[in-house]
């Protein structure tokens, strides 16, 4: 199915480019959320009116990224969790833990934007990246300390 993109999504394509997709991904999930439309003739003459407007939003939205990206270079999040005496942890630390962190420290970010290999099991450093746009990511540390309770 061919589709008008409305914003630049990842691996598709620009703002204003027709892409090839599976018609199932177009129908409920990129028409529903607004990220596109058919590629129809009315639709294409309806994209060229509102391109302007697409644009400076887009241009806005990169440029509020590019600001929370300076802002969150070299932030580091502390999490005290509790752990064995090897350093093994009870449980993990998911990307919940950081965004709830991050959100301590003044940098709203969603769970979805947190791009972790795997769960944290152990007490240690990690870099953690935080995508805030299409190409624009930050790589947080995330250190993993022993909480001082007793069980």
């Amino acid at each position: 199915m061919q589709v008008i993109l409305l914003e630049t999504i990842g691996k598709l394509g620009g703002l204003g480019d027709t892409a090839n997709v599976k018609s199932g991904y177009a129908r409920n999930f990129l028409i529903p959320q607004g990220k596109a439309k058919p590629a129809t003739a009315a639709n294409m003459a309806e994209f060229e009116a509102i391109k302007a407007d697409l644009q400076a939003k887009e241009a806005e939205t990169i440029k509020v990224a590019e600001t929370q990206a300076a802002a969150m270079n070299g932030v580091v999040c502390t999490l005290k969790v509790n752990a064995s005496e090897e350093g093994k942890l009870f449980g993990s630390v998911s990307t919940a833990d950081i965004v709830i962190s991050l959100a301590a420290a003044g940098h709203e970010v969603e769970k979805r934007n947190i791009n972790m290999s795997e769960a944290i099991h152990h007490i240690g450093e990690y870099t953690v990246s935080v995508v805030l746009h299409t190409n624009i990511s930050v790589d947080v540390k995330v250190i993993v300390e022993a909480s001082e309770e007793e069980q």
